[in-house]
């Protein structure tokens, strides 16, 4: 969200309060998203986790898995890779992906707080050091699509 200070007319971002999800797997970010069976929905106001719930991913489909990650309220996920199905569903449900990530989940809940995702340490390894980012708090806003040889 874009404000705008009415003393100096100057844009600033404002921190506001939302819904992190994290695909999970024994207590690391889960490899692949489209199998994941738990999501960690951790309820952020300014840069401190509040809450965290635990969501179930039961859908049979790509869809329904992008409608359940929706219906848990998450604005933005982190997670592992990810199919462009799975990924353009999510998108069209407005929520923010943020892919190829790896980790345990403290940590990577600790970086993406601190705007440090970016960071190698939490880049899938194979992912020949490209992130397809989307911006945010742990991205690098360029939208980068991680395939060889191109952007």
């Amino acid at each position: 969200m874009i404000a705008c200070d009415n003393t100096f007319g100057t844009a600033y971002a404002l921190i506001t309060d939302m819904q992190l999800g994290i695909a999970m797997y024994a207590g690391r970010v889960s490899p692949v998203l489209d199998v994941a069976q738990r999501l960690l929905v951790v309820d952020i106001a300014g840069q401190q986790p509040m809450s965290r719930h635990d969501v179930p991913l039961a859908a049979a489909t790509l869809h329904g898995r992008a409608q359940e990650i929706q219906a848990a309220g998450v604005e933005v996920l982190v997670c592992g890779a990810l199919s462009r199905a799975l990924e353009a569903a999510l998108t069209a449900a407005g929520v923010q992906v943020v892919p190829q990530t790896c980790g345990d989940i403290e940590d990577v809940l600790q970086a993406y707080l601190a705007g440090q995702l970016t960071q190698s340490a939490f880049l899938m390894p194979g992912c020949c050091g490209r992130r397809r980012r989307r911006g945010g708090r742990g991205g690098n806003g360029r939208g980068m699509r991680g395939r060889r040889g191109g952007a």
